[in-house]
């Protein structure tokens, strides 16, 4: 990357500069980790993800939900004329080694970077490394577009505008359901492990099911029904975790805002009727919304059947405003809108200008619902696009939306349609991800920081593990320079800052601007227009810092102990607590646990509790001794104390039962080791044995 030699400072612009918004900065509230996946794209290369050491990427969009890994074909949909369409391949007769996604995989094991690869619900892949097309001109008559390259092949649109309707999908495809899956991640298990000892660790349960009857409707011309969406994910989860059961799945991955209330068949039929008020398929889902419904749903399965088949709730994002999402910078109206419209994202005062036309508060949103109707789940969005960036407001914006999934606790997101390394939307990430050229990033722990007027002025604040440093990344969002006061609370002591600078002046390289002195109540900053500042304050002494609020977690994305999951740390271990809760009767309980990451000095692992007897266990303590002096350091989904080599682990309120008769609840925690780090063979629950 480009990074500019420092100049003397930004006197000029702070001769010039308008009275900006005040600004505050408290290190001891709000605290809660960040999850490193919030920086993810879909589809980036190789290059930019090794620079940015990208934390998770995805393999996603419409040729992903009918992809043949047999035979590294794709069927295209409605994006290209239906067309199966064989994938680059310099030895085919290797197949499926070598195949693109296995390309894909490795490229990722390059980098350092976590993989999400789609697996198919809808039921077909292409048949054969094959140029079959679902609507042959040929066999179905005229229609009103065809490939210019392969004539045969057309749109599914008569000449007089109906659509071809009664088309054969085994013109182009074969059926695949669960066995398919299971063969191709034994495929992937087999060459790159599975994803606790560094294989491929998330998967999504295909790719916008809500619209296939759009996308996909040479094979599925109906609207799919809630039902068969909640089988399918029923159906592919099982057989994900049947396969790997390490594995982490996504779901529903609905298109948008639409997918919150109605199922594929709704959308399919309202689109038609205009019956938005009372879709068809709201009966089947006893009246709810359909995204209320799904995870009541996929809460119930695991009360049943003692297995979660869905870890993370997905649905994409786009805002609707026109030339926003994939649009152009440069126009004032635009791009003023397209700065506005990232409040859709968390602000309940702002009503999104669009034909939402209501309060989206997208990531609040997500979590309420996954706290009201299935506690434990992470939140995920794996495709938004706000657009521009190959312009400067698209980077302004798109550090506005970093900095906004770290503090409001999202889980996971992945930028469609990546910019290019030179692009300005690039440099967005590098403010977070690597602003001095050598690897500096942002904290992992966000701490308050609240702007008095955030239209203006949007800052983000955390605090960094590994020097404990403390680095803003503010964004301003007008084109005037603005000087504010900016009054950090909860340390002490002065400090000399480094500052950062990437913006509209020179849009081809980040700058080291002059050093800020930050005195025991904060400093003033000049911001120079339309810029994006990374601020480093150094380690001072901390004050009393608050007790962290619980958040949802995420896995660390790669194998480095600056990097932390999206749980916040548990408060400071005290002496351990006398069991309670139910009485566990010896044998009737069992618990896993799996090492999921781990890094020298450090390591991350998830366990899993399974109560094996015929009453509910109603509050619970798990205990075990470590045998190699290792250490818990931050735990969620629970509380925690170690005394010496003892960690008892404490349920939190939210899965204080475990269900009888197969139930089960699960934790994770970040942990420390030197020398060895064999896992625990004994586990009390509530004082009782408990077999690994």
């Amino acid at each position: 990357m480009a990074l500019a030699a420092g100049a003397a400072g930004a006197a000029p612009a702070a001769l010039a500069a308008a009275t900006g918004p005040a600004v505050t900065v408290d290190v001891t509230a709000g605290r809660h980790v960040i999850s490193p996946y919030v920086y993810g794209m879909n589809h980036a290369d190789e290059t930019l993800a090794k620079e940015l050491r990208l934390p998770v990427r995805r393999w996603g969009g419409n040729a992903t939900t009918r992809y043949n890994y047999l035979y590294d074909t794709s069927n295209r949909a409605s994006d290209w004329f239906f067309e199966n369409i064989a994938e680059d391949n310099t030895n085919p007769s290797a197949l499926p080694d070598g195949s693109s996604v296995d390309r894909f995989v490795e490229q990722d094991r390059r980098t350092g970077t976590d993989t999400i690869l789609t697996m198919p619900l809808i039921g077909w892949v292409p048949k054969g490394r094959d140029a079959s097309c679902g609507f042959s001109v040929a066999k179905y008559g005229p229609q009103q577009q065809t490939d210019q390259w392969r004539p045969d092949c057309g749109n599914g649109v008569k000449p007089d505008g109906t659509k071809i309707t009664g088309n054969d999908p085994h013109d182009t495809s074969v059926e695949a359901g669960a066995a398919y899956v299971k063969d191709w991640i034994a495929h992937l298990t087999g060459k790159y492990g599975t994803a606790a000892a560094g294989g491929v660790k998330l998967y999504s349960l295909d790719n916008e099911p809500d619209i296939w009857h759009g996308t996909h409707r040479d094979v599925h011309p109906e609207g799919a029904s809630s039902v068969e969406l909640r089988d399918k994910a029923y159906l592919i989860g099982a057989a994900i975790k049947a396969a790997d059961p390490g594995a982490k799945t996504l779901g529903p991955v609905g298109w948008g805002w639409s997918s919150w209330d109605y199922s594929g068949l709704d959308q399919e039929v309202c689109g038609r009727t205009n019956c938005w008020s009372n879709p068809p398929d709201k009966a089947a889902r006893d009246g709810l919304p359909f995204t209320t419904w799904y995870l009541r749903q996929m809460k119930k399965y695991e009360d049943t059947h003692g297995l979660r088949v869905l870890d993370y709730f997905d649905e994409h994002f786009y805002p609707q405003a026109s030339g926003v999402a994939f649009g152009s910078g440069g126009d004032p109206t635009t791009d003023a809108l397209r700065l506005r419209s990232t409040r859709a994202l968390w602000d309940p005062s702002y009503t999104d200008e669009s034909w939402i036309n209501t309060q989206v508060r997208l990531i609040p949103r997500m979590k309420e619902l996954v706290a009201a109707e299935y506690p434990g789940t992470r939140t995920a969005i794996t495709e938004y696009n706000w657009g521009a960036l190959d312009h400067i407001n698209g980077a302004l914006a798109q550090a506005d939306i970093l900095g906004i999934f770290g503090r409001e606790g999202l889980d996971l997101a992945n930028l469609w349609s990546p910019p290019t390394a030179s692009q300005p939307g690039a440099y967005a990430f590098r403010m977070y991800l690597n602003y001095d050229g050598k690897g500096g990033r942002f904290g992992e722990t966000a701490v308050s920081s609240v702007s008095a007027d955030q239209g203006k002025l949007a800052v983000y604040a955390a605090e960094r593990a590994s020097d404990k440093a403390l680095t803003l990344v503010v964004v301003n969002k007008t084109g005037d320079a603005l000087t504010s006061d900016i009054a950090i609370k909860g340390r002490t002591g002065g400090a000399t800052a480094q500052v950062y600078r990437y913006g509209a002046a020179d849009t081809s390289a980040i700058k080291r601007d002059a050093d800020v002195q930050v005195d025991a109540s904060g400093f003033t900053g000049t911001f120079p227009a339309n810029s994006i500042s990374t601020i480093v304050v150094p380690a001072g002494t901390v004050t009393s810092p608050s007790p962290s609020p619980s958040a949802s977690p995420s896995p660390s994305a790669s194998p480095s102990p600056s990097v932390s999951p999206s749980r916040s740390p548990s408060p400071s271990p005290s002496p351990s607590p006398s069991p309670s809760g139910t009485p566990v009767p010896p044998g009737s309980c069992s618990v896993t646990y799996t090492l999921t990451n781990q890094w020298p000095g450090g390591f991350q692992a998830e366990v899993r509790i399974v109560n094996r007897g015929a009453t509910a266990v109603k509050g619970w303590q798990l205990g075990w001794t470590y045998g190699n002096g290792q250490t818990v350091n931050q735990l969620w989904d629970g509380s925690y104390t170690q005394t010496g080599s003892k960690v008892t682990v404490t349920n939190a309120s939210y899965n204080a039962t475990i269900p009888a008769n197969g139930g089960s609840v699960s934790f994770g925690f970040l942990g420390g080791w030197n020398g060895s780090n064999t896992a625990p063979k004994q586990f009390t629950l509530n004082g009782a044995a408990c077999g690994a």
